[in-house]
């Protein structure tokens, strides 16, 4: 049997709408992901600690909080310090194209912006985050 692709996803901060990210979640978990959905207000040392734990191939942030730039930074720091750098973070919210080049420098795979499709984000999940 061939082991599920396993993708952490997270709404880090003070954000409490995470409808969008549920969503998100059921649809890659339909397309045959194993998602594993922390929950709110995480911090990036709880998003990093859960993805090493849980042997994740890639986390995907949701943040509409406007503090983007701040904690998809950290995550990919922290994700570095544990040399776990290996891990593809992508993810989602209001962010302006100045800031998405910003957050591509560091690492971040991929932001997906308002009005993204769930096919949009399974087909570039099925390209990109692989089994290890």
């Amino acid at each position: 049997m061939e082991k599920r692709v396993r993708i952490l996803v997270a709404k880090p901060g003070l954000d409490g709408h995470d409808r969008g990210v549920k969503v998100v979640a059921r649809a890659l978990r339909d397309a045959g992901f194993e998602v594993i959905y922390t929950g709110l207000h995480q911090t990036p040392e709880m998003i990093v600690s859960a993805a090493i734990q849980e042997d994740v191939r890639a986390i995907g942030l949701s943040i509409l909080s406007g503090a983007h730039l701040h904690l998809f930074g950290k995550v990919a720091e922290l994700l570095q310090k544990q040399g776990a750098d290996d891990i593809v973070i992508f993810g989602g919210g209001i962010i302006s194209d100045e800031d998405i080049s910003e957050l591509k420098k560091i690492g971040v795979a991929k932001i997906f912006t308002p009005g993204a499709t769930t096919e949009e984000i399974v087909s570039w999940a099925k390209k990109h985050v692989k089994a290890s």
